[in-house]
């Protein structure tokens, strides 16, 4: 048994026992800095004692941090520190800037215009304009397009003489060999059908065998146009092909409408005009992609009530000039003034299809 003097030495030796705020803070100075940059640590030694943090801002150097960054606290921002937000893109109305465009564009009293398009390289577009508006032969890329799409489900090809149809149709606006393609379809429904699948919402065909009179709008045109010029299609890539093929290849006397706003012969296209029996006035259409400053844009025009195929030719192309820089880099220097007729369309002004 030990003595009590013993017990009284044993009492009195200090103590090795460190007290718990060491220990925690000892533990804090051994975590260190982690090569991910941060730790954070809670000593709960005693009560009201905060988040002990260790922070290190990551750079190639691995540089000690600074006093501010170790005051940096887990729980977000502390008094003063100035939150950083991302700073949204401007969202640009490209319907407003084309409307703002054709005011430039002299329309007379009695003509009405729609306009469409597209930038395929950044996805801008924009519209002017919802009517409806008679196809008149701009009709034919739609009634080939569905040619091609039903021959895709058939697991065909054209036939020789539909392949001599399309040609002749698509090429030199004949009209003969429109109807023939037209009957092909299965009229009005073979082309509703197709359209149901294609996108377009607006587009209705004309009854018996008046294609020409098909209903549209410049929005439903510019979907056709992505259908033929675009990947995501319901036509094939040889379909696609072999359409933009023909519609590259337009007679002398058609090269007008959209194609004007083109670098040279950067354009694909189909036009359609129609003197409308009844007002003696004119439907002047023009639909197709032209390269502008090298880049690609699809474009539709569609326009009725013009006095002459002349006044609805320029309209057209005034159009066209005042669309496209809305949707392309070429707007911060392009010009939306409304222009005359071309060369090319005033000699094509004197025939009609």
């Amino acid at each position: 048994m030990e003595s009590s003097r013993a017990a009284r030495r044993h009492r009195s030796r200090p103590s090795r026992r460190r007290p718990p705020l060491y220990t925690a803070l000892a533990c804090v100075a051994l975590v260190g800095v982690t090569a991910a940059g941060a730790v954070y640590v809670k000593a709960g030694a005693q009560p009201g004692t905060g988040v002990v943090s260790s922070t290190v801002a990551p750079s190639a150097s691995s540089t000690a941090p600074g006093p501010a960054a170790a005051s940096a606290s887990a729980e977000g921002p502390q008094e003063g520190e100035a939150s950083v937000e991302p700073v949204a893109e401007p969202t640009v109305d490209h319907d407003a800037l084309l409307t703002a465009a054709m005011k430039t564009v002299s329309v007379a009293d009695s003509a009405t215009v729609s306009v469409a398009v597209l930038d395929l390289e950044s996805g801008a577009s924009a519209t002017y304009g919802d009517g409806a508006f008679d196809t008149a032969s701009i009709v034919k890329v739609d009634i080939l397009a569905t040619l091609l799409l039903q021959a895709q489900d058939a697991g065909t090809r054209l036939t020789a003489r539909e392949k001599s149809y399309a040609t002749a149709m698509i090429e030199d606006s004949d009209n003969d060999a429109a109807s023939a393609l037209w009957r092909d379809i299965g009229g009005a429904d073979g082309l509703n059908a197709a359209n149901e699948r294609f996108g377009l919402t607006g587009t209705q065909g004309g009854e018996g065998p008046l294609w020409g009179l098909t209903q549209t709008t410049a929005a439903d045109q510019l979907t056709l146009l992505q259908q033929v010029f675009g990947a995501d299609s319901e036509l094939s890539e040889a379909s696609r092909r072999y359409l933009r093929g023909l519609m590259g290849q337009i007679a002398a006397d058609q090269r007008w409408g959209v194609s004007v706003v083109a670098d040279g012969s950067g354009w694909a296209l189909k036009n359609g005009w129609l003197p409308r029996g009844t007002t003696g006035l004119w439907d002047i259409n023009s639909i197709g992609r032209v390269t502008v400053d090298g880049q690609g844009c699809l474009v539709a025009v569609l326009s009725k009530g013009n006095a002459t195929k002349a006044q609805g030719i320029s309209l057209v192309e005034a159009a066209a000039r005042a669309a496209v820089p809305v949707v392309t880099a070429a707007g911060a220097s392009g010009s939306a003034s409304a222009s005359p007729v071309s060369s090319a369309s005033a000699a094509a002004v004197s025939s009609a299809r």
